[in-house]
C-alpha cells in the first residue's frame, strides 16, 4: 500500500489536526498521499483528488469523519475493491468502527498486510421516464422513493423480477443493502441484517395497510418500482446524499451492482460488538 486516498470530515478542527498529524506519519513512511481536494490545502497539500478519483487510483482509502463521510466515500467505489478504513472521533459508527485511539496500531497492521475486510454489497438504482434512463446511481446504504412535506399517500406499484408483489399505499418506499439496514430501514421498522448476508430490505414508510410489513428478498432479483401517483411532490432520495425528483409513471429499476466495497474491520470489535454499542442491548 505505497498510495493512501485521505477523505476528512469538512469544518471540524479536531479532524484537520488529526489529518495533518496521519499526513506526517504517513510520509515519514513513505506513503504517496491523495488528499481530497475540498480539504487538501488546509492539510498543507497544493493538489487535492475527487472523491471517485481516489476510490480508482489509492490503495487504501482513509476516511476520518463519521458514516456520513464513509458513505460518501463508498458511492464512489469502483471495481478495484480499495479497502476503506473509517475512523470516528465521536463514539463508534456503523460504518467507522475505528476509534482515534486506535488509528495508528490499526495502520501499522493494516500496511504489514495483517487486516481483515467486511466485503459489502452495493446496488444500482436506474431511474426511467417515458422509456428513457433519467438518471443511474450507485447505493451503499438504500434506495428511498418518499413524498413531499405537503403530498399525499403515494401508490408505488412493485414488481420482484417480473413477479407482481403488491401496490404499496404509503408516505414512501425504503429498499436497503445490508449495511443500510441499520440507517433509515431500521426506523421504519426494518429488520437488523448481517453484512454478509446476501440480501434486500424492502420497508414501507408509514403504509396504510398495516399488515404492509418490510419483507426480505435475495440480493440477486430485480426490483421495480412505478410511481403510479401523478401531480405529487414526491423525491427519489439516494444514501440521503442524493436527490432526483420523480413524475407519475416514473420507474425505478433497482439491482446488486457488480461492486463491492471492501470495509476494514478492527481486529478487536465484531459488528456485534458495535450492535450492543451504538444500541445499548443489554443495559437497563
Amino acid at each position: 500500500m505505497n498510495t493512501i486516498g485521505l477523505v476528512i470530515k469538512r469544518n471540524s478542527a479536531e479532524t484537520l489536526t488529526l489529518g495533518r498529524k496521519l499526513s506526517s506519519w504517513l510520509q515519514e513512511r513513505g506513503k504517496t498521499i491523495m488528499p481530497e481536494d475540498q480539504t487538501s490545502q488546509e492539510l498543507g497539500f497544493d493538489k487535492g483528488w475527487r472523491k471517485v478519483e481516489i476510490m480508482q487510483q489509492s490503495d487504501l482509502a482513509i476516511v476520518l469523519g463519521g458514516d456520513g463521510t464513509l458513505l460518501s466515500v463508498a458511492r464512489r467505489a469502483s471495481k478495484r475493491e480499495v479497502p476503506i478504513l473509517g475512523v470516528n472521533l465521536g463514539g463508534l459508527g456503523f460504518l467507522t468502527s475505528t476509534t482515534t485511539d486506535e488509528l495508528f496500531p490499526t495502520l501499522e497492521q493494516v500496511l504489514s498486510g495483517q487486516y481483515e475486510v467486511d466485503r459489502r454489497s452495493v446496488l444500482e438504482a436506474v431511474l426511467i421516464r417515458a422509456g428513457e434512463r433519467v438518471g443511474v446511481f450507485q447505493v451503499f446504504n438504500d434506495v428511498v422513493i418518499n413524498k413531499g412535506a405537503l403530498a399525499r399517500i403515494i401508490d408505488l406499484e412493485t414488481w420482484v423480477d417480473d413477479q407482481y408483489l403488491c401496490t404499496y399505499k404509503a408516505d414512501g418506499l425504503i429498499v436497503a443493502t445490508p449495511t443500510g439496514s441499520t440507517a433509515y430501514s431500521l426506523a421504519a421498522g426494518g429488520p437488523i441484517i448481517d453484512a454478509t448476508v446476501g440480501v434486500v430490505v424492502l420497508a414501507p414508510i408509514c403504509p396504510h395497510t398495516l399488515s404492509n410489513r418490510p419483507i426480505v428478498l435475495s440480493d440477486h432479483t430485480n426490483i421495480q418500482v412505478v410511481l403510479r401517483t401523478a401531480d405529487e411532490d414526491v423525491i427519489l432520495t439516494l444514501d440521503g446524499q442524493e436527490g432526483q425528483a420523480m413524475k407519475g409513471g416514473d420507474t425505478v429499476g433497482i439491482q446488486r451492482s457488480g461492486i463491492t466495497v471492501s470495509l476494514i474491520r478492527p481486529s478487536s470489535r465484531t459488528f456485534f460488538d458495535v450492535l450492543r454499542n451504538k444500541l445499548r442491548w443489554g443495559e437497563r
